[in-house]
């Protein structure tokens, strides 16, 4: 099964929704894909204005917690998608091969209204990225 990488920092809003909406499509196309998400500085909890807006969605994030990035877990990813978040190399795991970046604004202490496009412009890239796995089958 491939697994798809989702890293920013604190994994406590883009990274989350990534991997949810993520998750949440591949099983929708019957995909052998499955996403993970972690951060170089996890935080302490998932923001309230991520598990919000994807509530808005039907998609629950009220389970979910910050993870640390390790290197097996980048080691075990076929695809990494760091999400814009200034991830450096020295908060990086050494091997880390990130495959693509998709340069999103951080959701954090923003209004709903701009939540709400972040999580939509999440929701799109995430179906062109499964549109690509898929085509690899």
């Amino acid at each position: 099964m491939a697994e798809v990488l989702f890293v920013c920092v604190h994994n406590a809003g883009r990274s989350q929704m990534a991997e949810a909406l993520f998750n949440r499509r591949a099983e929708a196309r019957g995909l052998n894909v499955r996403a993970a998400s972690a951060g170089t500085a996890a935080g302490t909890e998932v923001q309230p204005i991520a598990v919000e807006v994807m509530a808005e969605l039907g998609v629950r994030l009220t389970d979910q917690f910050p993870k640390l990035l390790t290197q097996p877990m980048a080691d075990a990813a076929s695809h990494i998608v760091t999400m814009g978040c200034g991830v450096d190399a020295d908060a990086c795991p050494a091997r880390m091969l990130v495959s693509e970046d998709w340069g999103l604004d951080d959701p954090k202490a923003r209004p709903i209204e701009e939540v709400r496009a972040i999580r939509d412009e999440i929701a799109t890239r995430v179906e062109s990225l499964l549109d690509r796995l898929e085509a690899r089958e």
